[in-house]
């Protein structure tokens, strides 16, 4: 991971941010002066299981995913691109050892705030508190959408149902491998599914 102060760039969250809930000028001034930039190479892990995610990260440009190991085989659980928050759950919000791991897909460019950073956020920002439910309340239908998807019986039902609920050209740039993982399906059931969507 590379990693830069975010003094004196486009502070791309604050934009994100204020397009959720309009930011006060004391918030922007805190941010500024705590938020972080990073970069992930493709298929670098951000956080590995076992450890205590304290980043909050928002995806600027790129691709992750959260999966986890079971009897050596990899289970994606979500993915995620741009304009979209992740973290470990549990490590971030419990201050816990995240039970997955958080891998980039592509060349991934994000802002961050650290943990300590964010809950002086909501303790001292009025607005930052409305931004806090207004991202949880887009977390539970997103969390909503993957429980429903993961009880559809069918394969080709629970591919139609990802690519609805999919943002536009989103199914075309995740790895086969892992769109099968995260669909619960074999690669090769997945490769001719999309082939009879052509």
């Amino acid at each position: 991971m590379s990693s830069k102060d975010a003094t004196g760039k486009n502070l791309y969250i604050i934009l994100f941010l204020n397009s959720i809930y309009p930011l006060s000028t004391s918030l922007k001034n805190y941010l500024i002066d705590h938020i972080k930039s990073c970069s992930f190479e493709k298929n670098e892990i951000i956080s590995k299981a076992g450890e205590v995610c304290n980043r909050l990260y928002l995806v600027k440009k790129g691709m992750v995913r959260g999966y986890f190991l079971s009897d050596s085989s990899e289970i994606t659980t979500w993915i995620d691109s741009e304009n979209e928050v992740f973290t470990s759950i549990t490590g971030f919000f419990r201050n816990q050892e995240s039970q997955e791991y958080i891998q980039s897909l592509e060349k991934t460019y994000c802002d961050y705030l650290e943990y300590d950073d964010y809950k002086y956020c909501l303790n001292h920002f009025p607005e930052m508190r409305q931004i806090n439910r207004i991202l949880l309340e887009d977390y539970y239908i997103l969390a909503e959408h993957r429980v429903y998807l993961a009880r559809i019986p069918n394969a080709r039902k629970r591919l139609d149902y990802f690519i609805a609920y999919s943002k536009p050209m989103f199914v075309d740039r995740i790895p086969k491998k892992y769109l099968a993982s995260f669909l619960a399906m074999r690669p090769e059931t997945l490769s001719r599914l999309m082939k009879e969507l052509d």
